[in-house]
């Protein structure tokens, strides 16, 4: 990776390419109805390749995608109007529109979280990821969110597991009380971080700036 990680975020990306399932999204072999033509599963797959290229000083884990970020991206906690904004380390922004949405697309949580990163200076050796890496969506309403069921988290473990392996020295952090039980029933101890969504933004800023008393 610029770090160290290169090849690992080859065979990383490769891995998730391969799964389908029914009521889910994968970024990084499907097409949005609403993609414009360079933004395909190549292109998100470059981003999360680029994304995932350090060796990051921490990884937040969160539960699962959402129909306005990673669906359209391809990295986990974005979203169309913070790429265009240049809020996303090693992901270069020319201004051009991931989709042909009347505006970008934009994600409530992914916003609060990256401004928090920028604020405490965590934002170049931080990576994202969710427990269950793919988008899952109501039947017949791919743009919706829904809960990942049992069976969908215990797919998304092994491919954790992967991850975090692969990122061994990092410190890990949960954001949100399912993130944490993913992570317990790995074996794997994390900082608890509030989720920001649902009024959770004060006090995920306020865990966040509490964690770099423990960073050098």
């Amino acid at each position: 990776m610029p770090g160290g990680n290169e090849q690992f975020a080859r065979r990383f990306v490769r891995l998730l390419q391969h799964f389908a399932a029914a009521h889910v999204f994968n970024p990084w072999a499907e097409r949005n109805a609403d993609d414009l033509p360079h933004n395909d599963p190549a292109a998100r797959s470059r981003r999360l390749r680029a994304h995932l290229s350090i060796t990051p000083v921490r990884v937040l884990i969160g539960e699962a995608p959402g129909y306005q970020g990673c669906r359209i991206t391809g990295i986990p906690f974005t979203s169309e109007r913070l790429l265009l904004a240049g809020m996303i380390p090693r992901i270069a922004s020319d201004q051009s529109r991931l989709s042909t949405r009347a505006r970008p697309w934009s994600e409530p949580s992914a916003t609060i979280l990256w401004s928090a990163l920028h604020e405490s200076q965590l934002a170049q050796r931080t990576v994202l990821w969710n427990v269950f890496p793919w988008h899952p969506h109501r039947p017949r309403d791919p743009l919706s969110n829904r809960t990942p069921t049992r069976a969908e988290c215990a797919q998304g473990l092994s491919i954790l597991e992967v991850l975090l392996s692969g990122m061994a020295d990092a410190r890990v952090f949960a954001v949100g009380r399912h993130a944490q039980r993913a992570l317990q029933e790995l074996g794997r101890e994390a900082e608890m971080l509030r989720h920001p969504s649902q009024g959770g933004a004060t006090q995920f800023r306020r865990a966040l700036k509490l964690s770099l008393r423990h960073e050098g």
